[in-house]
């Protein structure tokens, strides 16, 4: 993408985030997504290519290409969002089960997190 909109995030700053804040951060630009599509598909469109924006930079996190499975179901979260959002729908994704899935990152990531010498 070569307009992006989450610069401040390009830099390292974005792999300073746990998974769960990246995912979460995602689910945020997904339910915008979600919320204006038939209201108005302009802002829905900008929502999903920020949410695209970051699950890219998640899937370039260094931390994160020590795992492939991680790497899959990164990558899986944006085939299937793209199958719902401009695809056929072939996953059978709903509204509902795309925010239940981001809603649980943002859970997690809601939690505080222990102190770094522990």
């Amino acid at each position: 993408m070569t307009d992006m909109q989450h610069r401040e995030m390009a830099g390292d700053r974005w792999w300073t985030f746990t998974l769960a804040e990246q995912l979460g951060n995602v689910g945020s630009e997904v339910s915008r997504t979600l919320k204006w599509r038939s209201r108005n598909p302009q802002i829905a469109q900008g929502a999903m290519a920020r949410a695209l924006e970051l699950i890219d930079l998640t899937l370039d996190d260094p931390r994160h290409r020590a795992s492939v499975a991680r790497l899959r179901e990164i990558c899986r979260v944006r085939e299937v969002l793209l199958d719902f959002l401009v695809g056929p729908n072939q996953y059978g994704s709903t509204e509902v089960t795309l925010q239940r899935y981001f809603d649980a990152f943002a859970v997690v990531a809601a939690k505080p997190r222990p102190p770094a010498h522990l």
